[in-house]
């Protein structure tokens, strides 16, 4: 029976972890996704690790792995959003009808309520919210520049003392060693899949929208390709943020045979394939429900920015798994 000195200190230590778990947690905050990304690919080349280890040293090692991450995966990511840049700033739509059509409905919005759409605190609350909008955008890229340079620099150290961490982790798990092996195969089994699976889809989604693009005429379809990947991973509502504006587009300069012919093909090709490929790919990787996928991104995306892809159908597969463990250990123990 512990004392109540060692009860104290018990609880004190518990307390000061706490204190300082949370304070570094919430000032490092802006850093997160570094270590998301950096755990992500950690998980997807650790076997690369422990064979490459069996024939040189690990800091050596590491740096094969990190060119590796850095030239298949960085390099090509970034040259991507840099080409796709230049494409916007030269794409080439005719903005003439859909400004007419807006003069159109301010014009009738004033006649009938009086109430005038560009007065000037109108417009200064736009152009408030398209200042800020830009700043979140420039934000962003910083972000993402930086927590890159986290990324590879994490990925480093957990890759050359990978065992250490890899055991000191499970040995801090909370659960007996058959629930602890379930825990770290459904981490390995979500963070696989979701890092696999998502990116390979959204490349699917793309290629085939490419092709609608092309055959109705859409301008730059590449480059609404591109977009149409990145909308994949949005749920519920997906490509549709993309081709459906099209569309619309299509429709206001009266090209009826664009918007009827892309929405069409959008409906019933693009929409069903994405369907389709999702079950196949989530079947082969892993056995997930697809509303853990759909409620996980919503959830993911929401905590976690873009790496929520990935580790919100984790946070939500992990939720169930955990419940499974409490009622196998605790509600179905004999003469419960």
């Amino acid at each position: 029976m512990p004392t109540t000195k060692e009860r104290y200190w018990k609880y004190s230590l518990i307390i000061l972890i706490l204190f300082f778990g949370l304070t570094i947690f919430f000032e490092l905050w802006s850093f997160f996704n570094g270590l998301l990304g950096a755990f992500t690919i950690y998980t997807l080349v650790r076997g690369q690790m422990a064979w490459l280890q069996t024939k040189m040293k690990a800091p050596l090692a590491a740096i094969l792995i990190l060119l590796e991450v850095i030239l298949c995966l960085l390099v090509p990511t970034f040259l991507f959003f840099w080409a796709a840049m230049g494409k916007i700033q030269h794409i080439n739509l005719d903005l003439t009808p859909m400004i007419q059509m807006c003069q159109s409905i301010i014009a009738t919005v004033q006649d009938r309520t009086g109430y005038n759409i560009l007065s000037t605190d109108n417009l200064t609350t736009i152009t408030g919210v398209a200042s800020r909008a830009i700043q979140f955008l420039i934000g962003q890229i910083s972000g993402i520049v930086i927590n890159s340079i986290v990324l590879i620099f994490l990925l480093y150290f957990m890759l050359i003392s990978n065992r250490r961490m890899e055991d000191y982790l499970y040995d801090l798990l909370p659960f007996n060693d058959e629930n602890k092996k379930s825990v770290m195969n459904e981490v390995k089994m979500m963070v696989r899949s979701n890092a696999i699976g998502i990116p390979l889809l959204a490349v699917i989604q793309g290629g085939i929208a490419v092709i609608g693009y092309l055959i109705f005429g859409v301008p730059s379809p590449f480059l609404f390709g591109f977009l149409t990947c990145f909308a994949t991973i949005i749920p519920l509502v997906g490509t549709g943020l993309v081709w459906f504006p099209i569309c619309v587009y299509f429709a206001i300069v009266g090209n009826w045979f664009g918007a009827i012919g892309l929405a069409a093909y959008s409906l019933i090709i693009l929409t069903n394939v994405d369907n389709v490929i999702r079950l196949v790919i989530q079947k082969r990787l892993a056995d997930i429900h697809p509303l853990i996928t759909v409620f996980g991104v919503i959830l993911g995306l929401s905590l976690f920015g873009f790496w929520g892809i990935i580790f919100g159908p984790l946070f939500l597969s992990m939720f169930f798994l955990l419940i499974g463990i409490f009622k196998k250990e605790y509600l179905d123990t004999p003469g419960s």
